[in-house]
């Protein structure tokens, strides 16, 4: 706290300076060439332009593609100077030139180029820089692989060289003042490709361009974006004061002693951390009154060589012997740790209830944190509780003739229209505008699209887009003396265009429609054949709705089903920093101006702002992965998953057991297991209250692909003989649970059945479920 007040020195107040003087510097990142970049960064340039800013190009790639060229438009070209190398043509910044003229801002495309021998700077990049200081702000272009720590991992996991002539450093989209991703599915670049819109400069560059290499490189930027904008929520959280975890991400970490154990955890730690797209830490408490044993020694050596191998970040921490369970508490909500994860208790009943069990007590101490604790499976299967990478199944017999069911659903999946996502991190993101330009792009190459629904919100650039697009009229539905639009399905059905653009995917229907939600009506559509692009945003999906209360303290009550955008075939997210989206609600772009402030204060705090669009980057970087997995890819950036996985979510009727099936569901995708929700009832009959929570579990478990299972029981005493029976029928590997609301006292005095199964399940991965 004594820091704010500290007078700053001389240097100090001469960089405060500079910094105020200096230009800004926007970096467009894209996953590979043919992303759309110049195209983009021309877009951006005229928008200013429109706005009283002097934009000039100082580079533009050539040769450019007929859409790109068109948004040259009446931008003012700072003409480059032209030099060969190796018999292509390259171009150089005119630094003199741009001087000279003293724009505002200028566009510089290909960030990653090496000038001329004779050129006053070695680099693009350093001409960027010595722009910036000379007041001159800068939006320019760059691909995820031409970073230079990104290279070496993306050749690793692409297993091709990247024979490029120079490249970043790591940290420039870190000094960046802002950084957009340009995200753009792999089918929509090899349609690009196959139209000749990519250049083809590079020829050793196109034997990227198949599916795979390209969702991998795609992932990437997804991931390493996400990373930075975590570093810029820290921060901010830290600004504002707020401790523990901000929900937008997971961070793990794995308490580990020297011991034969310590490996096994570990290796644990990683590939959770890794099927849940979270940073893992490494601590081990060390007793200060006590030295390691030389078998101590030897598996501390063993553990920090594999930590280094698994790239993770290692801690040692001394301490009192009976403050461990405090120690790793404190140390979890300093380091906003999500879930620990801890070895099975070796302790006996009687041994727990005596001297108390470091499990129970950080159970008791750790009301927000999970706790995972890994399953003691040398007892029932031997040391080996990793399994090997998943082998491929055997397919059916070729030769198999398929059964009246089977050919109807293959005929159904040809004839279904194609399903497209615009995804955003937040409102006025700009996903309907980038909808309605991809419309007015598919009829202008003869494509029939229509408007099924649309919603502008009073956004003028949006209703720009709509251009001579056609428009299916509402409907108007009687409801409670008013009259309400509706999107018309009928009238969409008999019109049968190619293409219908739907907007606001979640949207629930007014009662009395055949629908209650509108991905339904989608669902219709797309089943007659007809294609469909969509929009919705981050927080409208299911099983995020834990995670983004969290986040904005805001309950979202209209949800899409997980299963929607795993039937998607394009999923494409709209990405824009937080500061450029809340320049855009300041503008009045996004809600009237009366809105505005009280938006701005709320739901779009920067704090919100940022932490949705690591959960929207986190989130599509994890479907891009799982949809590679379906291909078959054997390992990606998440590497290999464990096989044979079956997960259990015990349920009661309290308030949260909604929020655990979401969890439940979360991990059993991310870790591709079955998974079940039990129910074990013990009174006679339920209340009214009870019924309707039980139905609302039951419609939920069902709404997110798992299976429920309700069982009756004699007495409360059975019920855990109940859980553990249904538990070794299904063959679960994993039990989630919520934390007990009870006290110690009442743990003593009656039991608690999370302690119970925690004793009794210890063969059995066990998640504890943050209160």
């Amino acid at each position: 706290m004594s820091e704010q007040f500290r007078r700053k020195t001389s240097d100090e107040i001469l960089e405060s300076i500079s910094n105020i003087q200096r230009g800004r510097l926007k970096i467009i990142l894209g996953a590979v060439s043919g992303s759309g970049k110049t195209y983009h960064l021309l877009l951006e340039g005229n928008e200013l332009k429109k706005r009283g800013i002097d934009v000039v190009v100082g580079i533009v790639s050539k040769p450019c593609s007929p859409k790109t060229l068109k948004q040259l438009g009446s931008l003012e070209l700072i003409p480059a100077i032209e030099w060969e190398q190796n018999g292509h043509g390259e171009q150089d910044l005119d630094l003199e030139g741009i001087y000279k003229r003293n724009p505002e801002v200028v566009l510089v495309d290909r960030l990653a180029h090496e000038n001329h021998r004779h050129a006053k700077n070695p680099t693009r990049l350093d001409d960027v820089k010595e722009l910036i200081k000379n007041e001159i702000s800068v939006i320019t272009t760059i691909n995820i692989y031409e970073l230079k720590g990104v290279k070496e991992v993306a050749e690793q996991l692409l297993k091709l060289p990247f024979h490029l002539q120079v490249t970043v450093p790591e940290d420039t989209l870190t000094n960046a003042d802002e950084v957009r991703l340009l995200d753009v599915t792999p089918e929509a670049i090899l349609k690009r490709l196959q139209k000749g819109e990519i250049e083809k400069k590079d020829e050793g560059l196109l034997q990227f361009y198949n599916n795979g290499n390209l969702a991998t490189l795609r992932e990437l930027s997804l991931r390493y974006l996400a990373e930075e904008v975590e570093e810029n929520l820290t921060e901010q959280r830290e600004q504002e004061g707020l401790l523990g975890p901000s929900g937008a991400t997971e961070r793990i970490l794995v308490c580990a002693q020297y011991h034969l154990n310590g490996s096994i955890l570990i290796r644990r730690g990683d590939q959770i951390a890794k099927r849940l797209g979270g940073e893992f830490i490494i601590a081990t408490f060390i007793s200060k009154t006590r030295k390691l044993s030389k078998e101590e020694e030897i598996f501390k050596r063993s553990m920090q060589k594999l930590i280094t191998k698994l790239k993770g970040t290692f801690i040692e921490i001394i301490m009192k012997e009976d403050e461990i369970a405090d120690e790793i508490v404190g140390f979890s909500m300093q380091h906003q740790i999500t879930r620990i994860i801890l070895g099975q208790s070796k302790k006996s009943a009687w041994e727990e209830m005596i001297n108390g069990s470091i499990i129970n007590k950080i159970l008791r101490k750790s009301k927000n944190i999970d706790v995972f604790i890994v399953a003691d499976r040398g007892k029932a299967f031997g040391e080996r509780i990793i399994p090997a990478m998943k082998t491929e199944k055997r397919s059916g017999n070729p030769y198999h003739r398929l059964t009246a069911d089977e050919l109807h659903e293959k005929v159904e999946g040809v004839k279904r229209g194609t399903f497209k996502i615009y995804i955003g991190a937040a409102p006025g993101v700009g996903k309907t505008y980038t909808m309605l330009r991809e419309a007015n792009h598919l009829k202008e190459n003869g494509l029939d699209v229509v408007i099924g629904l649309l919603e502008t919100h009073g956004r003028k650039e949006t209703a720009s887009q709509v251009g001579n697009l056609e428009i299916v009229p509402r409907k108007l539905i009687p409801y409670k003396n008013v009259l309400l639009e509706e999107m018309d399905l009928d009238a969409i059905m008999i019109r049968n265009p190619e293409v219908v653009l739907i907007d606001e995917l979640a949207h629930t229907n007014v009662p009395g429609i055949k629908n209650r939600k509108r991905y339904q009506d989608v669902m219709t559509i797309l089943n007659s054949g007809i294609s469909v692009i969509s929009t919705m945003n981050i927080q409208h999906i299911e099983s995020l709705n834990d995670s983004v209360k969290q986040i904005t303290g805001v309950s979202v009550r209209e949800t899409v089903p997980d299963s929607i955008l795993q039937l998607a075939d394009e999923l494409e997210l709209i990405d824009i920093s937080p500061k450029a989206l809340r320049q855009r609600m300041v503008e009045g772009d996004i809600y009237a101006k009366d809105k505005v402030e009280q938006s701005l204060s709320h739901f779009f705090k920067t704090q919100n702002l940022i932490a949705l669009r690591e959960l929207a980057l986190r989130e599509l970087a994890d479907e891009v992965d799982d949809r590679l997995e379906s291909l078959k890819r054997k390992e990606g950036v998440r590497g290999p998953w464990r096989e044979n996985e079956v997960i259990f979510v015990s349920v009661n009727l309290r308030a949260d057991s909604e929020r655990l099936i979401r969890r439940g569901f979360r991990i059993a995708y991310r870790l591709k297991a079955n998974w079940f929700v039990i129910f074990v009832k013990y009174q006679k009959e339920l209340r009214t209250d009870e019924e309707l929570i039980l139905d609302k579990l039951v419609s939920l478990t069902h709404r997110l692909g798992g299976h429920f299972v309700l069982h009756t029981t004699r007495n409360k005493r059975s019920v855990v003989n109940d859980i553990k029976k249904q538990l070794h029928d299904k063959k679960a590997t994993q039990i989630i649970l919520s934390q007990a609301a009870r006290t110690r006292w009442q743990e003593m005095k009656g039991g608690s059945i999370v302690v119970r199964l925690l004793r009794e399940a210890r063969h059995l991965d066990v998640l504890i479920v943050a209160d």
